[in-house]
């Protein structure tokens, strides 16, 4: 089993119920940082990231990795971190999503659903004075990148 393979076993028997682990960043060659993200349903605090911190550290200096200094950071995905689970997109219903597909064209609007097969979005399409919305059916498959869109309305 390859070590992050481990690492993230380790932290799904680690995560609180609710919790959910995004992804692990860490180097096979080079342990002296582990990244640890993870997003939860009804969000993460800074408590609960410093929980799961101090836990995966106590485990982690009980294995050996081959490296007897490494930095562990426990963190939520920010802004600029792409959408990678459907879970996450569930999540998001109902906010502004920006989608780059496989073939790199992007396409934006409102996050009305999304299920095992992809996500649909919401555009509104302004012609003068009348506005008019389309669905967008995008499959997981056909989708890149995606990220939720920031409004400070």
């Amino acid at each position: 089993m390859e070590i992050r393979s481990k690492l993230e076993d380790l932290v799904a028997k680690s995560l609180k119920p609710g919790h959910f682990l995004v992804e692990v960043i860490a180097s096979a060659k080079n342990l002296s940082k582990i990244t640890v993200v993870i997003d939860g349903d009804n969000g993460v605090t800074i408590d609960d990231c410093g929980e799961l911190s101090r836990s995966l550290s106590s485990r982690l200096d009980e294995m050996d990795f081959g490296t007897s200094r490494y930095v562990l950071e426990v963190t939520t995905p920010g802004v600029d971190h792409p959408l990678k689970l459907q879970r996450q997109y569930v999540k998001n219903v109902g906010r502004g999503l920006k989608v780059q597909r496989r073939d790199k064209s992007l396409v934006s609007g409102k996050l009305d659903r999304a299920d095992a097969a992809g996500v649909v979005l919401k555009q509104e399409i302004k012609e003068g004075k009348k506005v008019s919305e389309r669905e967008i059916v995008i499959p997981f498959n056909d989708i890149e990148k995606a990220f939720v869109m920031v409004s400070f309305k």
